[in-house]
């Protein structure tokens, strides 16, 4: 399923990306949360400032547990640096 999200989102943006990796796909901020909500059905599960400048987000989508890294810049680009499957959020510490 991952391979699918990656395949389509490689068709879909052609904008450069800010990092190394040349499988990295970016977007303006605000097309990049619609693609992630609306076409995929994934929902922001967390945030945390990597640096002053860059803010990742982890996405999830609900149906199926994939899940994606979203980094996110101060001059509006977003780029997907990481994708897998089966997220399974907070776990319990054991008993």
């Amino acid at each position: 399923m991952v391979l699918h999200y990656a395949l389509a989102l490689s068709i879909c943006f052609f904008v450069p990306a800010h990092a190394q990796m040349s499988d990295v796909t970016c977007d303006d901020r605000t097309r990049m949360a619609h693609m992630l909500t609306h076409d995929l059905g994934a929902e922001r599960q967390g945030r945390g400032l990597r640096d002053p400048e860059t803010l990742l987000e982890i996405w999830v989508t609900q149906r199926n547990g994939d899940w994606i890294i979203v980094q996110n810049y101060t001059n509006g680009t977003s780029c997907i640096v990481a994708m897998g499957e089966h997220w399974e959020g907070e776990i319990p510490e054991p008993v």
